[in-house]
């Protein structure tokens, strides 16, 4: 078998994007099929929400260790073994969910899986990158995410349509094989310490000289903050679009099955993460990171008080709410980054990505809850209070900036 090692900055950024978009093939099936899996398990709002956050829960557990770990192993093969986990719990999914238990449980390893092919494959990428040819790779690798929750969404969908849910996980456990493939056939070695540097590095959990950054704790919040309410908003998305199109007046319901405009919405993912880092890289990273947050966290406030009107318009104003979540993104990811001393890298990422994701495991849960409190998935106004559950910080984040910076 032929090993082609790439070593240009598009030739590596290209195989880690497909490589992403691969190992997300199971991302989003569970979201994707959440109406029709609600009413065959009955699940209440509260533990369709419960399933849907635990995902990030298992990323959460795996992430401070494996991404800790790519200072000190070659971060290929920290991928590898999380594709691994990927597949077994999509492939769970497939032959044994049949209630609340047992699918925590797979969405739990599902979870584990992204926790250790997110971070540690951006660190593969970056680890080989400087300047302003690293910040455009971590870009395009975040946009990447999108590009993945898109094909994970749509073909879910239609593969459930037609063969039945259980089918749909399995075609999430093909991906996650290719991905592994791409990355160990194609990718340089990781970078790791030198062995006195090992030595001397703080213990693989000690994570107090990232916190001891100052940018970096800026950019931890940051983050937090914007998967608080990207992860909330996707959870439910296809969800909510289900319960519009059911208010349209007869004969003029959704043109589109529901999952199928909720892929066509997270395409803006990729072109608004690009665009706000170009954005960031030119007037200001700060600036645009409070001017997209303060926007899309404003615009998650309102969204949900509108299911009862046009559907057209509603799609709309959930196209602008999203990309402006993720005109950040990028800008986010290429600042922390940057801010980092390198032999840091790999433990700043998963604290980033553990406190990212701890707020990405709450949104859906506490989306749920005020979903059955406000009067369930049935009731306007409950939807409305629901999107302003996950929106509220981001809308206030320009106050708090502005509040800083008068101290």
């Amino acid at each position: 078998m032929t090993i082609v090692r790439l070593r240009t900055p598009v030739g590596m950024t290209g195989v880690m994007c497909m490589a992403e978009v691969f190992s997300m093939t199971g991302f989003a099936c569970y979201t994707t099929l959440l109406p029709g899996l609600m009413k065959e398990w009955t699940l209440s709002n509260a533990e369709a929400g419960l399933i849907g956050g635990i995902f990030y829960s298992g990323y959460m557990v795996a992430v401070p260790v494996l991404s800790s770990l790519t200072d000190r192993i070659d971060s290929r093969r920290i991928y590898v073994f999380a594709c691994a986990l990927s597949v077994l719990g999509a492939a769970c999914f497939a032959l044994f969910a049949q209630g609340l238990w047992s699918a925590l449980l797979c969405q739990f390893v599902i979870g584990a899986g992204l926790g250790g092919t997110y971070m540690p494959g951006l660190k593969s990428l970056t680890d080989h990158l400087q300047g302003a040819a690293q910040s455009r790779a971590t870009a395009f690798y975040t946009a990447a995410f999108g590009v993945g929750s898109s094909i994970s969404i749509v073909v879910s969908g239609k593969v459930a349509a037609s063969f039945g849910w259980p089918a749909a996980f399995a075609f999430g456990a093909i991906g996650p094989v290719l991905a592994a493939l791409l990355v160990m056939l194609c990718m340089p070695k990781g970078r790791v310490h030198a062995a006195h540097e090992t030595a001397a590095a703080p213990a693989l959990l000690d994570f107090r000289p990232v916190l001891k950054n100052r940018k970096t704790r800026l950019y931890v919040l940051g983050y937090s903050l914007h998967n608080y309410e990207l992860f909330g908003q996707r959870s439910w998305m296809v969800a909510f679009l289900v319960f519009c199109g059911s208010l349209q007046p007869e004969g003029m319901g959704l043109p589109l099955a529901a999952a199928t405009l909720a892929a066509i919405i997270n395409v803006l993912g990729p072109v608004m993460s690009v665009s706000g880092n170009e954005l960031a890289i030119r007037f200001g990273r700060e600036r645009m990171i409070f001017l997209f947050m303060g926007a899309s966290g404003a615009l998650a406030c309102v969204v949900g008080f509108t299911a009862a009107l046009p559907w057209l318009f509603v799609f709309l104003l959930m196209c602008v709410h999203y990309g402006c979540m993720l005109g950040d993104s990028g800008a986010l990811t290429s600042g922390v980054i940057a801010a980092t001393p390198p032999q840091q890298r790999g433990a700043t990422m998963a604290v980033y990505s553990l406190s990212g994701f701890t707020a990405a495991f709450l949104a859906p849960l506490v989306f749920g809850v005020v979903l059955d409190l406000a009067g369930g998935n049935g009731n306007v106004m409950a939807w409305g209070l629901a999107f302003a559950s996950i929106g509220i910080f981001g809308a206030l984040s320009p106050l708090l900036r502005w509040m800083a910076r008068r101290r």
